[in-house]
């Protein structure tokens, strides 16, 4: 189905709270070079008045009254979700749906091509941070996700890592395709400052705060943390040694990756990586924890140390304070390697996708006879 003077649309769902929202910006943004128009079905807590006005300048934007799944605990509470996206898709004219949460796709029923994303999950988490089995409780976590692969016509996961973790996790009833994310800022030219920088949402463990936060009494730099330590639950990470900026605008982080001469992430847990990309982006040289996500993706370009091993953190730190050139010279691989991660490629590799979902099934054993 071919609309609207030759362009197709896509619904895309995204959330204001994660690192999604700036994925289907990004994303969205370079699929109109393709001729794709994006509508946005967001979920979960209201985005800010800078969001609307970003989504509506890209696309159109529906808010929907439904949580994400991993803010409840009763899988009724996600009852209605895929009833919603299809009376939006039905309501716009919607081509193909891009689920950024399998979940979204469990109780569809649609004529539509559906194409989910993983970006991350608390049954992989587990996998990763617990060597007990995934409790109970979160079983249902488990099937409605394997319900969600089962009935999408794609599966993609933004890391080859994060894709293994899926294979290793679920009953997957299709291969999974690879999109690495992107960003399109250049973020590269400020004068660096002697300080360390870092950002995530540090009340959740895989974030590593703590070792963080130990390193940083021993740094002989300021080491800055930006982000939320105080989850939606209510429960608070404890910081005492690194410098606390709190939740900053995309600007004010922005500025502060553009200046900070070392950018860290300690994460046990991380299927991509933003903040990784954005650091190299700017130049700044990259000390990543030692994770296979990491070491797919930057490898030769970072200094690593162990996650759990806080004095392996500090020494990373130390080389790069005392060594100069080092740093340059880590930047600057960073940087090259940060060019591959663009969102042209990115909306390339997801529009081929689209363009093999979108074909008639007839027409596409034609064409692999």
């Amino acid at each position: 189905m071919m609309t609207r003077r030759g362009q197709r649309r896509i619904l895309m769902t995204l959330d204001a709270v994660g690192g999604v929202w700036r994925y289907a910006m990004e994303l969205a943004e370079s699929l109109k070079l393709h001729r794709y128009d994006t509508l946005f079905a967001g979920f979960g807590p209201e985005p800010s008045a800078a969001q609307v006005e970003e989504a509506q300048r890209i696309g159109e934007l529906a808010w929907q009254p439904h949580p994400l799944d991993w803010m409840v605990d009763d899988e009724r509470e996600l009852d209605g979700i895929g009833d919603a996206i299809e009376a939006i898709a039905e309501a716009h004219d919607v081509d193909l749906l891009h689920l950024n949460l399998p979940s979204q796709a469990a109780n569809l029923r649609s004529r539509r091509p559906v194409l989910v994303v993983s970006h991350s999950c608390v049954v992989t988490w587990w996998h990763v941070m617990r060597e007990e089995p995934l409790p109970t409780e979160w079983h249902w976590k488990k099937a409605i996700n394997e319900r969600g692969f089962a009935a999408a016509d794609a599966i993609v996961s933004p890391s080859e890592s994060h894709a293994a973790l899926l294979r290793t996790c679920y009953q997957l009833p299709r291969e999974i395709s690879v999109v690495y994310n992107a960003i399109e800022s250049e973020l590269h030219g400020s004068v660096k400052e002697p300080f360390v920088f870092a950002a995530g949402r540090w009340w959740d463990e895989s974030k590593n705060a703590r070792i963080l936060d130990q390193a940083a009494r021993e740094s002989s730099w300021e080491v800055e943390l930006a982000g939320s330590t105080r989850s939606p639950s209510g429960g608070e990470v404890e910081i005492s040694h690194a410098t606390q900026l709190g939740e900053l605008s995309h600007d004010a982080l922005i500025d502060r990756i553009r200046r900070a001469a070392i950018v860290v992430s300690p994460s046990l847990y991380e299927p991509f990586g933003l903040l990784a990309l954005e650091g190299a982006r700017a130049g700044a040289a990259l000390a990543l924890a030692d994770i296979p996500t990491y070491r797919e993706l930057w490898d030769d370009c970072a200094l690593f140390f162990d996650p759990r091993d806080g004095e392996a953190l500090v020494s990373v730190l130390t080389r790069y304070a005392r060594d100069h050139v080092l740093r340059a010279e880590m930047g600057r691989r960073a940087l090259q390697r940060s060019q591959t991660f663009t969102p042209v490629n990115q909306a390339a590799a997801m529009a081929h996708l689209y363009e093999f979902l979108l074909t008639p099934v007839e027409l596409r054993r034609a064409r692999s006879a």
